[in-house]
């Protein structure tokens, strides 16, 4: 949840980390805060604000830490912001996780005449450093402190007297960067991506110690390990938000480009994946949120092209599935980050059972990756906005073309893809937005709404009123249609904004049926279509590309959405109580 960033080296260290904090405020914006070697001694600084807001001024140092926190213990305050020091102020620890056992914990060193300043977990971390670190190095000090720690934990230390920046992970993500006579410590890579694309990504229980380069240790034995250096394939500009306003619309447009980089993929290794879905007893598509909805529309196509039956469970909920799982069964996992606490539980469950993983994840190295018998890679670049936009559609677009090639029609697969592409182009050009500002502006002040579909459609229209939800805090609900009447028809009233979707396919007639019973209780319908009918208040047309309209019909709302949230006052890239990377249960 939490963005942390460490860096050692002969650049102003104070200006990168705070750099590097704004790249990571989609991870956590609730406070933030900086600890910087300054002559002898630590120099801290916490803000319970967000960091724009930010106008006095950073020492010059070449060692610091930071930190922007999404709140899980203790309120969002200055007191609770990290980093957190010992009782002597000579270390400092930035923390991404939840300590389980930190209640225990706090009272034994409370016992030992340690004095608390804050109210969170992260807190007794630097505590129990600074016990050990009467005996001991710093170093060891730290791989002391992480034995008592149950839970999952990402922690970057520093200690006054001390050049070496620490850091290790368990279950959160920690990533190093590689530079030129100098290393960076990060939750992700856009943190430092403008200093180096060279990356080392640190796997559970591991520990970097950067120094006058990175040295790497296990953290249960403290031997040294080796670890190769990767390359991330973007750069700096594409981790921009460029000429755009905010990241949610630059990925938006972006989706013509990231569908067509998923069509990119090499036929060899996507019949690979269509061959283990064909020979697994029992496929499982795992997920949360909007990737959950992407699987959830995948097993409708699967249905028809394949005639196969696919499990979808949202991750959280995988755990109880266990009793189905063997060591013949086949669970796809898929993850934007690769780190969603949910889905590496699932897949732990999964391992148990010796169940084969097979992920579908946009960032490399992620944790998702790297606990994966086989990884197919979205390929969609970096989507910083919290909300799924590029990376939704592209698992939409990967599952659509496994569905294909699982009967041998992989090309035709991948043609339906280049149409949604252009489609996509189409859609979200300056002229197509005309309609769709012009809807926002008559439907900003509404505090509620409905999203209906049937079929393949039906997951669509729930992805849509979590698009509405989650950045416009706009109560939609998403059911499909043939529902609405089993209750939630109860809910309607006069001018009520109802989406509905109706593509040109086997769902039309009934779910033109369903939205003339809203219709016919005061509901305001706005339909998302190849054609207009009379049932519609409002048309928002969108092209026909067949099995590919999950694809497209999802992004006028994801538009549609963005506008709204502008026009309600509401921050696009930073919705209230949400961060990109989900990694506490």
């Amino acid at each position: 949840m939490c963005g942390i960033i460490g860096y050692k080296g002969p650049e102003n260290a104070s200006e990168i980390i705070f750099t590097g904090l704004k790249r990571l405020e989609y991870r956590g914006y609730d406070s933030w805060g900086i600890a910087a070697k300054k002559d002898r001694g630590l120099f801290s600084l916490k803000r319970a604000e967000k960091l724009g807001e930010f106008e006095g001024k950073l020492p010059e140092t070449h060692t610091a830490i930071g930190h922007s926190r999404w709140a899980t213990h203790g309120g969002v305050s200055e007191r609770n912001a990290h980093p957190h020091l010992s009782c002597d102020g000579n270390i400092a620890v930035v923390h991404n996780g939840i300590i389980e056992n930190y209640q225990e914990l706090r009272k034994y060193l409370m016992s030992k005449g340690h004095l608390f300043s804050s109210d969170t977990d992260t807190e007794v971390i630097a505590h129990l450093i600074e016990d050990y670190a009467k005996a001991h190095p710093f170093r060891e000090s730290v791989l002391k402190a992480i034995e008592h720690l149950r839970g999952s934990y990402a922690i970057v230390a520093i200690k006054a007297d001390e050049d070496e920046v620490i850091g290790a992970r368990k279950d959160s993500p920690l990533v190093v960067g590689i530079g030129d006579g100098e290393c960076f410590l990060a939750s992700d890579v856009p943190a430092f991506i403008d200093h180096t694309k060279k990356v080392v990504f640190l796997g559970d229980e591991e520990m970097a110690v950067l120094n006058n380069g990175a040295e790497f240790y296990d953290v249960v034995t403290g031997k040294e390990i080796e670890k190769e250096a990767t390359e991330v394939e973007w750069d700096a500009e594409q981790a921009s938000k460029g000429e755009f306003e905010h990241y949610m619309i630059k990925e938006i447009s972006e989706q013509k480009d990231s569908l067509l980089r998923a069509v990119a993929h090499e036929d060899k290794t996507l019949m690979d994946i269509a061959d283990q879905i064909n020979n697994a007893f029992g496929v499982f598509f795992v997920a949360c949120g909007s990737s959950y909805h992407a699987a959830l529309t995948a097993s409708y196509i699967f249905s028809k092209i394949t005639k196969k039956h696919i499990n979808v469970v949202y991750a959280s909920e995988f755990p109880y599935y266990e009793d189905f799982l063997t060591e013949r069964t086949l669970m796809i996992p898929i993850s934007q980050s690769g780190e969603t606490a949910d889905v590496m539980a699932a897949v732990k469950t999964a391992k148990k059972k010796g169940t084969k993983i097979l992920s579908i994840v946009n960032v490399m190295g992620s944790s998702l990756m790297r606990a994966s018998h086989s990884c197919l890679l979205m390929n969609s670049g970096p989507e910083i906005g919290v909300l799924s936009t590029k990376t939704y559609t592209s698992q939409v677009a990967l599952l659509t073309m496994l569905a294909y090639a699982c009967v041998g029609k992989l090309k035709e697969g991948k043609e339906l893809v280049r149409k949604a592409a252009e489609a996509a182009e189409e859609l979200t050009s300056a002229e197509s937005r005309i309609k769709i500002v012009e809807l926002a502006s008559k439907l900003h002040k509404e505090e509620h709404m409905f999203s209906i579909g049937r079929g393949v459609s039906y997951p669509t229209a729930l992805e849509a009123a979590l698009k509405v939800k989650e950045v416009a805090y706009v109560n939609c609900l998403g059911f499909c249609g043939g529902e609405a009447k089993h209750g939630s028809i109860a809910l309607v009233y006069d001018g009520m904004p109802c989406l509905v979707f109706s593509p040109s396919d086997e769902t039309k007639a009934d779910i033109l049926s369903n939205a003339m019973e809203l219709k016919a209780r005061g509901a305001y319908i706005i339909g998302v279509s190849p054609e207009n009918n009379e049932t519609f208040d409002c048309h928002i047309k969108v092209p026909d590309v067949g099995d590919g309209n999950a694809i497209v019909d999802i992004i006028p709302v994801q538009l549609f959405s963005y506008y709204l949230a502008k026009l309600r006052g509401c921050d696009p890239d930073k919705p209230k109580h949400l961060a990109k990377a989900v990694t506490v249960r």
